[in-house]
């Protein structure tokens, strides 16, 4: 056999190996879903490695990052039809399929090289390096390796109009009309009516969601705590989409007229809730920039006088 057919013949096997690997991937894939795995690093982080793996090991003389990409590209893209993730899945999850394949595709190569420079000789160390990404597969997956999933998004905004009229403004039914922020028009699911009045303790605010992905769902709050200046909403139920990936808790407002003037106010809205996807050095800035957007739009549409919105 000639140097000219070497890598026609080895290429044969490079189309198998990618179908394995989004294969595997599809398995993985229903597997975590079935263990109620699939809001932990074993997706985000263990299906790309191990399509990565996969591709690296192809017995093709030439491996490079662009079997890497297709395959998680591919996989990317078979999600939508095949496992019932829509585009904000997709558009959240690619940077990070990309970056551990890309990753897991340098240390396979890297002990694929050194194992085959040392002729037989012992290859545990490159393997152990291959084998680091493995911890990070697991956060979420127990109690004990998740990180903190408590969170606390603050926003502060000055409004024009009186603490008066800052609090009649929030005591109407939630107002939906102005445009989302465009992060938030990415694909989440939108706000499209809302009902309930009062900020006596035990008032109801319901809040209905369409759009993005899954059914359309109602959130719903009580209020619980109120005083002058200050009013606290808990969650009761979260039907709508969001709750796949965050357990929101509580939402606590308090508003004060500002110093030295008598027609703004500052208004003060916290939001709790709880991270549910990991790895959490991915989706925990995300998260956070989406609820801080979430909590200043609020201010903007629930906390400022009709007619000076």
């Amino acid at each position: 056999m000639t140097d000219t057919e070497t890598p026609v013949d080895r290429s044969r096997w490079t189309v198998p190996f990618l179908v394995l690997a989004i294969a595997s991937g599809c398995m993985m894939y229903r597997i975590l879903v079935m263990r109620h795995l699939e809001q932990t690093s074993l997706l985000f982080v263990g299906i790309p490695t191990l399509l990565a793996v996969i591709i690296a090991f192809t017995p093709a003389a030439k491996t490079t990052a662009g079997g890497i990409i297709k395959a998680v590209s591919l996989a990317l893209l078979l999600s939508a039809p095949l496992l019932g993730e829509g585009f904000i899945c997709i558009l959240m999850a690619a940077p990070i399929f990309f970056a551990v394949g890309l990753l897991a595709w340098g240390l396979a190569l890297l002990v694929r090289k050194i194992t085959l420079k040392r002729k037989g000789k012992s290859a545990v160390l490159p393997c152990l390096a291959l084998l680091s990404l493995a911890p990070m597969s697991l956060e979420g997956t127990r109690p004990e390796l998740s990180f903190r999933r408590e969170e606390t998004v603050t926003v502060r905004r000055v409004v024009a109009g009186t603490p008066a009229e800052v609090e009649a403004a929030l005591s109407h039914s939630p107002h939906i009309g102005p445009a989302l922020p465009a992060y938030l028009r990415l694909g989440f699911p939108r706000p499209t009516e809302a009902d309930g009045d009062g900020l006596a303790p035990g008032d109801l605010r319901r809040i209905h969601f369409a759009g993005g992905e899954g059914h359309p769902g109602d959130l719903l709050l009580r209020v619980v705590e109120s005083g002058p200046g200050h009013v606290r909403f808990a969650v009761v139920s979260d039907k709508s989409k969001v709750a796949h990936w965050l357990d929101w808790e509580y939402a606590d407002v308090r508003w004060q007229a500002v110093a030295g003037s008598r027609d703004f106010t500052e208004v003060e809205w916290t939001l709790g809730y709880r991270r549910l996807l990991d790895p959490a050095w991915y989706f925990r800035p995300w998260e956070r920039y989406g609820v801080r957007l979430a909590a200043g739009y609020l201010i903007q549409t629930n906390a400022t006088p009709a007619e000076h919105r």
